[in-house]
């Protein structure tokens, strides 16, 4: 299976960024091994061995190039995928292969890491059964577009973007904020949408949407062999359309203690049927909490004004783009702002330590969101032309790549902060 067109080979790695937006499947539990020739292509091998969509692989690097592989097959199994870095020009690179294919199991998949951008060499390297040619230098997003692009069919469904939501401290609005966040997704983008409430204690999705399911994400995180697509579909409520969801019991009948990997087979399932999944993140910190956050595509932290929150903000935001440095930043917002009478940290002044501009700024509106909430209804059913609409409709187009250039940032940012932002 080719994964990568002739034209997509050129490097990517002078870019000081990641693609922001491209969506790449993690690789399921395989097995992985890395003969290179060079320390940089080594040092490209071993951060994808590192990033969240390889997880899962077992990846292994040794030095030597194709000779190195092809002396250590004569006597062991071969794994799922093989990277063969090599040095040599057209008729050293296809007798080598040649010769690699002799020790190789069948259905051994490999991707040869070349010097030379030829077309002519690529095609004939296709012809002999390559899954994928790259050429140096190579980056570390290249070699995991590579190894996971091997278990995504060319015809398969795009894989959902998970956009995790996560309070900085308690009481500060995330789940409110995620919910109306999923709202305008599923609203104004268009997008198959489902929430998921992992508060399973005290979540408040089935409040918000006047929902009230029998059954849940409990039925699913307490019966993982039963986990299918099927089987999830049974359990989502449907809001609207275009938006489901996963519901939390919100009863205390039970102790909700998980291991890390409890809500991975729920979030896989989904991401192979729905285009965006919204999961509302309980504030704790534990080991499913940690694992769930670093495995989305995207994540937005909550924050209300005060020191707490700035201190617990930036703590988030240095583990977060220290565990997923080929992703897009995690974004944060500032939620209820302009409380009368309450000492704030000023937007500008948030941002100055954060070094970092909000997503969005949200301003303290207490009969807009009470009476949304007594109501089972979102912002924008209330009152569709009111500036935090606009304000979640923007974040929900920049959140899902989907933003428009012809709109304007209104309500996005206050004129200060905006006109910070054009010096």
């Amino acid at each position: 299976m080719i994964t990568q067109a002739f034209s997509a080979m050129a490097a990517e790695d002078a870019a000081p960024d990641p693609v922001i937006h491209e969506h790449i499947a993690p690789a399921p539990r395989v097995s992985v091994q890395a003969f290179c020739e060079t320390v940089e292509t080594a040092a490209a091998v071993q951060g994808a061995s590192e990033d969240r969509r390889l997880h899962r692989a077992h990846l292994k690097i040794q030095m030597g190039g194709i000779a190195a592989a092809i002396e250590a097959y004569k006597s062991s199994p071969t794994p799922n995928v093989i990277i063969i870095e090599t040095d040599n020009r057209g008729d050293q690179i296809l007798a080598g292969l040649d010769a690699l294919a002799e020790v190789c199991d069948a259905g051994t998949r490999v991707i040869v890491i070349g010097r030379h951008n030829d077309i002519a060499l690529y095609r004939e390297l296709v012809r002999r059964g390559v899954n994928d040619y790259l050429v140096t230098p190579t980056g570390t997003i290249d070699v995991v577009r590579a190894v996971c692009g091997l278990f995504t069919a060319p015809d398969a469904k795009a894989v959902g973007r998970v956009i995790a939501v996560v309070g900085a401290k308690g009481g500060v609005g995330a789940s409110c904020v995620a919910h109306n966040l999923a709202w305008a997704v599923a609203r104004e983008a268009k997008l198959d949408t489902v929430v998921v409430d992992l508060d399973l204690g005290f979540g408040t999705a089935g409040l918000d949407y006047n929902q009230d399911p029998p059954q849940g994400i409990a039925d699913a995180v307490f019966s993982p062999d039963r986990i299918d697509s099927a089987f999830i579909d049974r359990l989502l409520s449907k809001c609207t359309d275009h938006l489901g969801l996963l519901a939390a019991p919100a009863t205390l009948e039970r102790v909700y203690d998980f291991a890390a990997e409890a809500f991975d087979p729920i979030v896989d399932s989904l991401r192979s049927t729905v285009p965006c999944i919204v999961l509302d993140v309980p504030h704790q910190w534990s080991g499913w909490i940690k694992k769930t956050l670093i495995g989305s595509d995207d994540i937005l932290i909550v924050a209300s004004p005060d020191l707490a929150n700035l201190r617990n903000t930036k703590n988030l935001l240095d583990l977060l783009k220290t565990a997923r440095p080929n992703d897009r930043r995690p974004r944060y917002c500032l939620n209820q702002v302009g409380i009368a009478k309450r000492p704030e940290i000023k937007p500008v002044d948030f941002a100055k330590a954060l070094e970092d501009q909000p997503a969005a700024v949200i301003p303290f509106e207490p009969q807009l969101f009470g009476t949304a909430a007594n109501n089972g209804q979102m912002i924008a059913e209330l009152s569709s032309s009111h500036k935090i609409s606009a304000t979640f409709r923007q974040l929900a187009h920049d959140l899902t790549g989907r933003a428009d250039s012809k709109s304007g940032r209104s309500g996005l940012l206050p004129p200060l902060i905006a006109k910070l932002l054009k010096r």
